[in-house]
């Protein structure tokens, strides 16, 4: 059974929107400026180069295989089924992670210290339920919480830009070197990715040859206009030494310009830029476990769509089971690089699987693709000793994984018999 057609073109820009204005932009310009220093700038628009060459490679490849799935259907079709299980594999298993973070940045803005585990879970318990009530239902939430992390977020840059400056220098006097803007790049990169949660919806959007092209560059192009404006108005405000220090620089600077009301705004905003992220999460991994389990790299019960909404929902309830477990049982906050690495890796497949695609399937300069790739293997080799490591260990344990499974199916790769097609079973 497939997926319903029902999102249109600003239902996925919305959808991605919600996604890339996640919790990130309330926490992330802190440690992307003491990376980079004054070359904060600089680091923005590397990550916005990086991320832009990515997002025409997945709304190219999605115009192709309006599948679900993302990276790991076009891997498969691309490239073979090797490279796809791992772009998918590093997917699911990342992004799983990221749920629990999202989760538990919602409950640490919330909550108390004592009650934020619980309502981290009760968080992802809830949203998992409105997924599972159909596409539709995600996109108007998501709409609804879009709504009030932009009015968050219009606060902060009222609060930075109009008044008199504050005195400091804008760009401080702290160090910078390519290693640690390119660092800070690798940093505010993820605060981009959620457009590829667009493409992991490919089955269920209408016309997605048109819309998924568009969503993606509409949603992306928005984003770094508003992450720049932020920036500039934290800059104005704190300047890159403090800012730097920050560890929440939006609620730095409303307390700065004495907009000591706007701080819980400001919470409120930053709890709901990370629901919408969770939300926007849980549908893309649903979705790429879908795919999987389609060709057998995953349990193949996880292929089942629900008669009625027209959802994976087994794929939905097990994801969301999986970060109900790490929420309550680890601090994966430390654990960014780590997801970090998979993501990267997941979007260099991308990249490669967008070079191999013939003339006519092209819709944007090949150049982009080969920018986006090595921009992607020197962001990871950016990232810490200790992320590139727990990458690795990530990958090998899915290539142990699938060396078994695919020993059990008589030594053929699950998929092999149908050729290198992601195209969907229909039962």
């Amino acid at each position: 059974m497939t997926l319903r057609r029902s999102l249109g073109t600003p239902d996925a820009v919305v959808i991605g929107l919600s996604s890339m204005l996640g919790a990130g932009v309330f926490a992330v310009l802190g440690p992307a400026t003491a990376s980079a220093g004054a070359g904060i700038l600089v680091a923005l628009a590397v990550a916005a180069v990086v991320a832009l060459c990515n997002a025409c490679s997945t709304a190219q490849l999605a115009a192709q295989h309006p599948t679900s799935g993302g990276t790991y259907a076009y891997g498969r079709a691309q490239l073979g089924p090797w490279p796809g299980f791992v772009a998918g594999w590093c997917f699911v298993v990342g992004k799983t992670a990221s749920c629990a973070a999202m989760a538990l940045t919602f409950a640490a803005y919330t909550v108390p210290a004592d009650w934020q585990r619980p309502a981290a879970a009760l968080a992802v318990v809830a949203l998992g339920a409105v997924n599972l009530r159909g596409i539709t239902r995600t996109a108007r939430t998501a709409r609804v919480i879009l709504v009030v992390v932009l009015a968050a977020l219009a606060v902060a840059v009222a609060a930075g830009l109009t008044g008199a400056t504050s005195g400091v220098e804008t760009f401080g006097t702290s160090g910078t070197s390519w290693y640690g803007v390119l660092q800070a790049a690798g940093l505010l990169f993820f605060a981009f990715a959620g457009y590829a949660r667009v493409a992991t919806l490919g089955e269920e959007v209408r016309d997605p040859r048109r819309t998924i092209p568009r969503a993606v560059l509409v949603a992306l192009g928005l984003t770094l206009v508003l992450y720049v404006v932020v920036l500039l108005a934290a800059l104005r405000t704190l300047g890159v030494d403090a800012l730097g220090g920050s560890v929440a620089p939006l609620a730095d600077v409303a307390t700065a310009r004495g907009w000591g009301w706007a701080v819980p705004v400001l919470a409120v905003g930053a709890a709901a830029a990370s629901l919408g992220a969770l939300l926007a999460l849980l549908a893309g991994i649903g979705r790429t476990a879908l795919a999987m389990a389609r060709e057998g790299d995953l349990p193949r019960p996880l292929a089942a769509v629900h008669p009625r909404f027209g959802v994976p929902h087994r794929a939905e309830v097990a994801v969301a089971l999986a970060a109900v477990a790490l929420v309550l049982v680890a601090d994966l906050r430390e654990a960014i690089g780590f997801s970090s690495f998979g993501v990267l890796l997941y979007y260099l497949v991308a990249n490669l699987s967008a070079l191999t695609q013939a003339p006519e399937n092209r819709l944007f300069p090949r150049a982009l693709g080969v920018v986006g790739a090595v921009g992607c293997v020197t962001l990871v080799a950016t990232l810490p000793v200790a992320s590139v490591v727990g990458g690795v260990v990530l990958v090998a344990t899915g290539v142990v994984y699938r060396l078994v499974i695919t020993r059990g199916s008589r030594g053929r790769a699950p998929g092999e018999r149908t050729g290198r097609g992601p195209g969907p079973r229909r039962r």
